[in-house]
This record gives structure tokens, sequence and C-alpha cells, in this order.
């Protein structure tokens, strides 16, 4: 039977709820639309935006919480007995007793009620963009909408822009205003709660990488190596990846988010990934480097090695109190000595490593629900509880080459936490690791 997520209590969803209502205020009330059925044999994933408020996994639901005392209203389908008998009990108006136990929510009802309780209502908040689903980023999604007007055989609407518009056909006369500043606010510095689940899913992201790792030998293919991260996410109770996995060798690399992943490691090539799972709506995000035959090239080692000591200076001045413009700028201090004392293999190299002091996004973007998570962080002070993706990158143009190294962390009252610390950093230690037995050390094609 479907049921809210069991990491997180019932208070911690009312705790949500409260704050939100707390902020739109008591003249106004919020209302989320869930997401619908696909109509695919696949496995339903709720949006992160009424996932957060509710914890509920249940197709065609829909929440209005009251502006100032926070109480809420869960409006369900009715039961389906045949599909119920095909596919196991789910939760329903028709449970709707059982439903406000399990949830705390104040009140449960059949989603044909919704329109009855809108009535009357003058100001209501509600998302004005796509929700982000399974595989989904607020800036994805806006790519996808963008494609999606430009093409003049389709300019379909969003389910959100869908139901704003029902509202209005059906309830004349309401304000609406956008809920996502408020929420998204929310969203950006994780509980206690939120960051154990992060540290989980850390724990899970470097183990699939460290597997990777292991399993790489010239002729693997990039796929396989997905392919493993998936075997030990699922394995270890997460549904899946939260993104579509980067595994690119060699020349692959350039392209920043490549996803294809249907080529063959190659000796001498480097290969990076980027890949985390959804475990329970969660996720985290990470980068590493590493060579396809088991031990780095001498420009290998140059490169990827001065980016992976950016990456601990940018780590011993991450803190608190600060921004991230100067954790970046303090970071940049304590490298361009070392740049300038270091013997570079070619010009083009000591000029790329001098273009990552100037580059803004080192500290790249917030990590929680999505991969690239709704808070901003960078326009304020950084403050406990905020939790991004740390991302030394560096580019050289005249060899296509990109480098980089990426861990999630979380920013502390003490300082900082690496959740994603369990994949080697030292290329030293990257090389012992992969000298190891390999998953794939015995696996043969079907075909």
């Amino acid at each position: 039977m479907n049921t809210s997520n069991p990491f997180f209590t019932c208070r911690e969803y009312r705790q949500r709820r409260q704050a939100l209502a707390t902020a739109v205020g008591e003249s106004a009330s919020v209302v989320i639309a869930g997401r619908g059925q696909t109509g695919a044999f696949d496995i339903f994933r709720q949006n992160n935006e009424f996932f957060y408020l509710s914890g509920v996994a249940v197709p065609q639901a829909y929440l209005v919480i009251t502006g100032g005392t926070g109480e809420a209203t869960l409006y369900l389908p009715a039961g389906d007995e045949k599909m119920e008998r095909s596919e196991g009990e789910s939760w329903n108006s028709d449970r709707a007793r059982e439903v406000q136990e399990k949830t705390g929510i104040e009140r449960v009802c059949n989603y044909g009620q919704l329109e009855t309780d809108l009535s009357g209502q003058k100001v209501l908040y509600l998302p004005q963009l796509p929700g982000e689903g399974r595989q989904m980023c607020r800036d994805t999604l806006t790519h996808g909408a963008q494609a999606h007007a430009a093409d003049p055989w389709d300019g379909r609407p969003s389910r959100e822009e869908r139901f704003k518009e029902e509202i209005s056909h059906r309830v004349p006369g309401i304000e609406f205003r956008d809920l996502l500043p408020i929420l998204d606010q929310l969203r950006g510095c994780k509980s206690p709660q939120e960051i154990d689940l992060m540290r989980a899913a850390g724990t899970l992201t470097a183990e699939a990488v460290c597997g990777a790792m292991k399993s790489t030998r010239p002729g693997i293919g990039e796929w396989q190596l997905a392919a493993l991260a998936d075997y030990i996410f699922r394995l270890n109770g997460a549904d899946g990846g939260a993104y579509r996995p980067i595994v690119a060798g060699g020349g692959n690399i350039w392209n920043a988010h490549y996803y294809r992943n249907d080529c063959p490691l190659v000796s001498g090539d480097l290969v990076l990934m980027d890949y985390a799972p959804d475990l329970k709506c969660y996720t985290s995000d990470i980068g590493r480097m590493w060579p396809v035959s088991g031990t780095y090239h001498p420009w290998q080692r140059e490169l990827y090695g001065y980016i992976v000591e950016y990456h601990r200076a940018l780590l011993s001045v991450l803190r608190q109190g600060v921004t991230a413009e100067v954790v970046e700028a303090e970071a940049a201090a304590i490298m361009r000595p070392v740049i300038e004392s270091r013997n570079w293999s070619k010009p083009c190299y000591r000029e790329a490593a001098l273009k990552t002091l100037e580059f803004d996004g080192h500290l790249s973007h917030g990590v929680g629900m999505a991969v690239h998570d709704v808070w901003k962080y960078r326009k304020e002070p950084l403050k406990a509880g905020v939790v991004l993706a740390l991302d030394p990158q560096m580019w050289v143009p005249e060899e296509k080459l990109y480098i980089r190294v990426e861990d999630t962390i979380v920013i502390t009252e003490e300082g900082i936490e690496n959740l994603t610390e369990g994949a080697p950093l030292e290329l030293d230690e990257v090389e012992k690791l992969m000298a190891g037995p390999g998953l794939l050390d015995d696996w043969s094609p079907v075909l």
C-alpha cells in the first residue's frame, strides 16, 4: 500500500506546512497538484513540491493548506477495486481515516470536493512552474517548456498551467500568487532528518563510484559502469538514479553533461563519472575522473592533480557566515602561488589553471530533492543546513580537455561535512583502489 515517506515523521511534515502557512499569511491558502498517472508500466514518483509538504506518493492527489493555521486537506481519488485486485491496495479517499492517521494530515476527502472547498478563496498560492518529477530539475524543466513552446506542432501547457486555468474557470475571481519563491526558500535549508537521508544518499553515491573505479578496464562500456551504479543504488533501496548517468570516456568528457554512455573505454583515456541515486526523493552529487588503464599519465596527473588540489583548498575555507564569492576568492589566493611555482608541461595548461582563479562557479548549485536544487544559495552568506555541490572545474580549449572533481557538502555549525568523501580524491588512492578486483571482472557478453 502507498504510504508517506517513513524516513520523516508526521511532525516534520506538519512543521513544513506550518512554516509555509505562516509565510503566506492568514488571508491566503495554498493548493498544490500532485503528479498524475503516466499510463505507463512505471513506478509512480511524486513531484518534489507535493512530496516535501506531505510525503504522500499517490497519483492524482491534491493538497490545500490554510494560511496562518497550517491545517491541511488531502484530496484523493476514490478506490479502484479492479486496479487494487491487480496491483495491490493503495491509499484513496475511501480510506480517509487510515490516511489521516498515517500522514497526520487533518482532513482527507475525495478530489471531487476540491472545487467546493476553493469557492470563496480570495488569494491562492500555487506553483506556477512545472513540478520536479523523476530525474527532473527546475532548470531542465524550464528548458523543456521552452522547447515545447517553440514547437509549432506542440505548445502544450504544463499540468500546473492547466490546473491554474481550470481553477480560474471553475472558481472565478481568485487572485493567484506564485508559491515557489516561498517554498524554494524553505527547501533551501535542510533539517537534521533531511541531512541524515542525504548522508545515506552520499554514502551510496560514493559506493557506486568506487565500484565503477574497481571495474574499469579497457574495453568496458560506459553503459556498463552506469549499469553497475544502478545495481548498487537499487540493491540499497534507491529508486534508480536521480538524473541520467554521466559516464564519459576520452573525448566525450568535453561535453560536460554527456549522457549517451554508448562508447567503450580506451586505454590511455580518462573516464568521468557523475551519478547519484534517488533515495526516498533525495539525492547527492559527485564527480570523479580516473584512468581507464588504472594508472594516470603524467599530463593527467598534472591537470587532474591540480583540480584535486584546488578542491582541497576550497574545502579548507568553506564555512558558514560568508558568501560563495568569498570562499572562491580565498581559495584562489591559496592556489595562485601554487600555479606560479609549478613547472607546467605546456603553456596552455598554465593558462587554463590561471583561468580557474577567475571562474565563479566552483561552488556551483544546491543539492537536495533535485540534484540541481531550487534554492540559489549564492546570493546570501552560507548558513548551517545548506547543502551544495563543490565542483572546481578547468577547461583547456586547445586540446578539448575538461577537468573537474565534485563532492556534496553540508554547511554545519562546526564547519562542513563531505557527504561523498567515501570516493577517493587523491590520485594514488584511486590507482590503489583500481588495482583490486572489480564486479565486472567475470562478466562476459551475451551477444
